[in-house]
């Protein structure tokens, strides 16, 4: 028998290397491209990008197989040293329960999801969403919490800004504990300098004047161990009409009285050691939990109970009226993200372990410290604190950099403090023989478990947490596993469907580029390492960081921020920074209709005014108005902000001319990367005018959305931008806008596999191929719908505008109708009503199958069919199945008294019939919801109260 032996030169270049990222094969591109009546793909494209836009020099990187993408991997990861850190300062050593690992964190049933913006098919995240803020709320001591936001910095930096809106106090300046992380500080400071808001640190007990500030923040247990009691201080901020702030360690509150038993107002604070690793800074779920008085104000989202159309009991998002998207340039924050697989983890956690678990945990931990202590102690160490929970502060005097070397030979990492002291901050993962080799190290002798405690007695908690039913469940892991199971059954993600959201790319996260980032060499390391200990990720990022100048046109990246948003903030204080710089006061950003949702409430949030830009009836912006708005502000003028492609889809032809007008009146260009997959390998931002962008890692380079988060956002700048991007205080510099250095770096080889893998003529194939798709569907949905916006060349970019407002005039069916009735068909909704209400924005991206695009198309034109069947009076214009979709299974046991078949309810075309997917519940009451505002996990009983 003759055995075949390929190689990979015997498939053409994207073959080989992408078939894994690009669905259609090439015999279906070729059926694609026939009813787009295109001679060729790079036909297509010549149509759809202007030529004057395009790219001279192709993208020059090879592609590399899987095995060598991971032996690649390997070989960055070993140049990484995984010690044990003790350094603390926010970040500590866990253990990531398997059964939680493997059916969580390495599960695409749970990374691939979307936001829950479509809440009947996300009831599996948002029971965990919502167990995480019942966590919260129960630990804190406060009544609401949100469903997680990005790291502890930034949520100390959203508690100041929602002290100021909130609070009654007239005065302008945020007292710091001197005791907070100096990330946090370094962040607040951030944060309050455009917004004009003065920053005093100091030690809240001898420097705080409370009628000179509009809020304080304190640390809890402290960056060095202290434990304070701020129920008095908290109490006359109160009197002063300010707001007080706890950055709370949620571990210790498992031993420790709660912020609310202090009167603290909002409490902030990191769930990492809640068994998510360390992963060199991130991604981590933070939590924010507030007094109920405070809940509209809140930033991020809030997991909310509602009902179903019959009465069930359903979750859903909260209080959206509050969101950056819809408030635009009048919002407080400008929060899109949140951290939902890392707070999914942490609320597992502590599902897993119960409330005795966690109290356990937090003992084994403090008594880790006790013993640590009394040892060195013993052999005449000045210990400080007298009383702490798992940090400790040690006195060496001059030697010190002699036993931070003795510790690291030891394997262990410590905290350098002052001039002569080191931290030591003990955690669950520490084994035994470590303690003895840390003990070693300081030249004592250690005395072996003990059952002594140093917690200050006046804060031992006395008030229960975590009585919910969910957190007493039985701690067997089959029933862990079927829990998990269970909710996850409930959702859909990508590993069932395509998401066609428009805007947010969501496409093929691949296996090969998900799996180091559970390997301990990218994921044990702390954040502050020895930059030493750190060179893999060094390597990776400065690839990584040449690739995507590359294919941006850009000469230098931050990977700080971690997620869109913070790059749009991040982008926008950089060009701020450049024109201090240069003594110029520009305070104005033009801003058209058609740039993306998140871009007012960043300018705003770094003090510039915006200006609104008229768009035309083709959706481009108005060049007459931007070119007269740029003249009215003159040398005020900051910045422009703009999508590109715009956010209806299109290449506008005239984007050169933006960017030139922008910078004759001296203002920068920012270009919003958002829908950089319509431009990677054909458009580089950097060349066609723009100064900075932020690049959506977590779309264009498949960072999977883990069901709202987590995001990466690093920005690309010109030159003159370059020394003006964020600095760190772990590097000696300032002006941060996340808590780790490189944000949430542990992402970072997902992206840098991606790029390894496709090569540069894979990267610049995908591109066009998500172009191929759209214009596809929009091409096949004609007569059915309208497309509201193309280009010159009557296509549209990797995205269309379907327009459903037709059908609300002529059948009564508004676009929710549509949206939940592709739930029956098996799809997720495309995005709704933005940027124009009434509408859907579709995008397909690359990823996806002819198969796939065509059970979606199949899905649009019966919906479309549905709603003929209204106009002509077929089916009734109350009662018909888009008015009463998604249909569940209860929907096909029991009485049926619709005038249409159980068969047309839930199996339309598009639908599998062996393998479909059922909505757990029917359509969610979202005006219920928010009249009835519950966002933590009441008894059962509540619940059925409730539906009655």
């Amino acid at each position: 028998m003759r055995v075949m032996r390929y190689t990979p030169t015997d498939y053409a270049p994207y073959d080989f290397a992408n078939r894994r990222h690009i669905g259609p094969s090439p015999a279906e591109m070729e059926e694609m491209l026939g009813v787009l009546g295109a001679e060729s793909l790079d036909a297509l494209i010549a149509d759809v990008v202007p030529a004057d836009l395009r790219q001279g020099e192709e993208l020059d990187w090879a592609p590399i197989s899987e095995q060598e993408a991971l032996k690649r991997l390997r070989a960055v990861a070993d140049k990484n040293t995984v010690l044990t850190s003790l350094i603390g300062q926010g970040y500590h050593g866990t253990v990531t329960p398997p059964v939680i690992q493997r059916n969580i964190f390495e599960n695409p049933a749970w990374y691939t999801a979307y936001t829950p913006y479509q809440p009947e098919i996300s009831q599996g995240r948002l029971e965990a969403l919502l167990n995480y803020q019942t966590m919260i709320a129960d630990l804190t001591g406060l009544e609401i919490a949100n469903a997680s936001l990005l790291d502890e910095a930034t949520a100390a930096a959203e508690a100041m800004a929602l002290a100021q809106r909130a609070g009654k106090s007239k005065a302008t300046a945020f007292f710091v504990d001197h005791h907070c992380h100096p990330q946090t500080i370094d962040v607040i400071r951030t944060r309050a300098e455009p917004l004009g808001w003065d920053v005093i640190v100091g030690d809240p007990f001898a420097d705080l004047d409370p009628e000179a500030v509009f809020g304080a923040i304190f640390q809890y247990p402290g960056t060095y161990g202290h434990c304070h009691d701020f129920s008095e201080v908290i109490a006359k901020l109160h009197d002063a009409k300010a707001l007080a702030v706890v950055a709370a360690d949620p571990l210790a509150l498992c031993l420790l009285k709660s912020p609310g038993e202090m009167g603290a107002d909002i409490a902030i604070g990191n769930t990492q050691r809640f068994g998510v690793p360390l992963g060199a800074g991130g991604p981590h779920a933070a939590y924010m939990a507030c007094r109920d008085a405070y809940k509209r104000s809140m930033p991020g989202r809030i997991v909310g109970v509602s009902v179903d159309a019959r009465g069930n009991r359903a979750y859903r998002l909260a209080l959206q009226t509050r969101e950056q998207h819809i408030r635009r340039e009048k919002a407080t924050s400008n929060v899109c993200t949140a951290q939902a697989l890392l707070a999914v983890m942490a609320s597992m956690y502590a599902v897993f372990h119960g409330p005795a678990g966690l109290r356990a945990i937090a003992q084994r931990v403090h008594q880790k410290a006790v013993r640590v202590a009394d040892a060195l102690e013993a052999v005449g160490y000045t210990v400080e604190p007298g009383t702490f929970f798992d940090t400790i502060t040690v006195e060496v005097g001059a030697p010190r950099e002699a036993v931070m070397r003795a510790a690291v030979e030891a394997g262990l990492n410590l905290r350098r403090v002052g001039e002569t002291k080191i931290g030591i901050a003990l955690d669950e993962a520490v084994w035994p023989e470590e303690i003895a080799r840390l003990i070693a190290v300081f030249g004592g002798v250690d005395g072996g478990e003990t059952d002594a405690y140093r917690l200050p007695e006046a804060l031992i908690r006395q008030s229960e947490y975590l009585t919910h039913p969910i957190f007493h469940q039985n701690r067997a892991e089959a029933e862990m596993t079927r829990y998990m199971r269970r909710l996850a059954d409930r959702d859909l993600a990508l590993d069932r469907a395509m998401i066609p959201l428009g805007s947010c790319t969501m496409k093929l996260n691949a296996t090969v580029e998900m799996m180091p980032v559970s390997w301990p060499e990218f994921s044990a390391i702390h954040p502050f390492a020895p930059a030493d200990q750190r060179a893999g990720y060094a390597e990776l990022i400065e690839d990584l960081n040449a690739k995507l100048c590359a294919i941006t046109g850009y000469d230098a990246i931050s990977m700080q921020p971690n997620s869109g948003a913070q790059g749009e903030y991040a982008g926008l204080l950089t060009i701020r920074a450049y024109h201090k710089a240069r003594g110029e006061e520009r305070d104005i950003c033009l801003i058209p209709v058609n740039a993306h949702g998140t871009n007012p409430a960043s300018a705003q949030m770094v003090g510039l005014k915006v200006v609104v830009v008229k768009c035309t009836e083709r959706g481009d912006i108005d060049l007459d108005d931007f070119r007269a708005k740029a003249e009215e502000a003159g040398d005020r003028l900051a910045a422009c902000m703009i999508t590109y492609p715009s956010t209806h889809g299109v290449f506008e032809e005239t984007v050169r001319e933006v960017c030139e007008i922008t910078h004759a009146h001296g203002g920068q260009v920012y270009l919003d990367g958002a829908n950089l997959n319509a431009m990677v390998g054909l458009v580089k931002p950097g060349e066609i005018g723009a100064d900075v962008s932020h690049l959506n890692l977590h779309k264009t380079f498949c960072i999977p959305h883990g069901g709202g988060g987590p995001g990466m956002g690093p920005i690309g700048v010109k030159a003159h931008l370059a020394e003006h991007l964020p600095g760190h205080v772990s590097e000696g510099g300032s002006g941060a806008v996340s808590a780790a250095t490189f944000g949430s770096p542990s992402l970072l080889p997902i992206s840098w596999a991606y790029c390894l893998m496709m090569g540069g003529a894979g990267l610049t194939q995908a591109t066009k191929v998500a172009i191929l798709s759209a214009n596809y569907i929009a091409k096949r949905l004609e007569g059915a719908f309208d497309v509201l916006y193309r280009g010159s060349s009557g296509h549209v970019a990797h995205e269309c505008i379907i327009d459903t407002r037709p059908l609300k005039e002529s059948a009564g069916v508004t676009v929710d109708d549509v949206a939940k009735r592709l739930i029956d068909n098996g799809f997720h909704a495309p995005t709704m009503s933005w940027p124009v209400a009434g509408t859907l924005m579709i995008e397909p991206t690359e990823s996806e199958p002819k198969a796939e695009l065509d059970r979606f198309i199949a899905a649009m034109l019966s919906i479309r069919e549905e709603a003929r069947a209204i106009e002509d009076g077929t089916l009734d214009r109350e009662n018909n199945p888009l008015a009463h979709a998604p249909h569940t299974m209860e929907d096909l046991v029991g009485d049926w008294d619709r005038p249409y078949s159980r068969e047309q309810a839930c199996f339309p075309p598009g639908a599998f019939r062996v393998d479909k997917y059922w909505a757990p519940v029917n359509r969610v009451d979202n005006a219920y919801g928010d009249r009835n505002l519950v966002c933590s996990c009441p008894p059962l009983e509540e619940y059925l109260e409730a539906a009655e």
